[in-house]
């Protein structure tokens, strides 16, 4: 992916380096749904991870990259990736008629306070609609890599363009929406509820990955196969058979590897948001 030369947003709120061990997550609405699904989904424990950053690796050995220069580097992409969307749903909603409201995206290592409650590095990323913000442990991109498979920037894109498609969801009103109808509905139905909402956020993901291809020529080959892979790494069949050996499919909140990859797919081909109504439709 193009990257190093794009611009940098000035949305990204540093927390790092705060310390404080790894919280449980308390909270309501979509936050708590989004964070607590992506704990199970996640599996592991990300604290193996940190724990191996000694303080001696803070600093760079001979042929090495300090831990410290990498999660720089990596800081500086996220900022890049943040500012495209920024730029690609600014123009979709200004087409509308209507404007678009930049999100902030939170950098944060091993706990994080949010409006919709407290968080730990084992939640993975997640959107908050009460403050409107995406919030990130970049030591997930680690857990990406090496424990479900799914490496690549793109695929590291893809992850902030579906937490960005979240904070669509909650400007377009369609959070709330869902929000309602799964207080009123019994636990499957709920379940269905979440994976509609989830797979909607693949396809405006994949509709972010459209529109800076053809406005800014970010990919490079091999680029779509990574979030492609990366999205069929998170589906819930694959990861319930990965840790329970198999999956139940009434249990899903998601969506299975195909049907993310689907998804995604028909926002990028498309690049059109009618095309991403998975409200409307039989065939996820």
């Amino acid at each position: 992916m193009r990257w190093e030369f794009g611009r940098r947003s000035r949305n990204v709120e540093d927390r790092r380096g705060g310390g404080g061990a790894a919280v449980p997550v308390v909270g309501g609405g979509i936050g708590l749904v989004i964070m607590a699904v992506i704990v199970t989904l996640l599996g592991g424990d990300p604290s193996i991870l940190l724990d191996q950053v000694a303080p001696q690796d803070q600093y760079s050995r001979p042929g090495q990259v300090s831990q410290v220069q990498a999660e720089d580097e990596m800081s500086q992409f996220v900022s890049v990736v943040l500012a495209d969307t920024e730029d690609t749903w600014s123009s979709i909603f200004q087409q509308a008629g209507e404007r678009y409201v930049e999100p902030k995206l939170v950098l944060f290592s091993g706990s994080v306070q949010s409006a919709c409650g407290a968080a730990g590095a084992s939640t993975g990323p997640f959107y908050c609609p009460r403050d409107q913000k995406v919030y990130i442990d970049l030591s997930f991109y680690e857990q990406m890599k090496y424990e479900l498979n799914a490496p690549g920037d793109f695929a590291q894109a893809y992850v902030i363009a579906h937490e960005i498609g979240h904070h669509v969801q909650n400007l377009l009103g369609i959070s709330d929406q869902v929000q309602s109808l799964q207080q009123r509905a019994s636990k499957s139905q709920a379940n269905q509820l979440s994976v509609r909402l989830e797979l909607q956020a693949d396809c405006f993901a994949g509709i972010w990955g459209n529109d800076a291809q053809r406005s800014r020529q970010v990919l490079e080959q091999g680029d779509i196969e990574e979030a492609l892979n990366a999205a069929s790494a998170i589906g819930d069949d694959r990861l319930q058979s990965q840790s329970r050996g198999y999956a139940v499919p009434e249990s899903f909140t998601h969506g299975s590897s195909a049907q993310r990859v689907r998804w995604f797919k028909k926002g990028f081909q498309t690049g059109d948001l009618n095309q991403c109504n998975t409200f409307e439709t039989d065939s996820l």
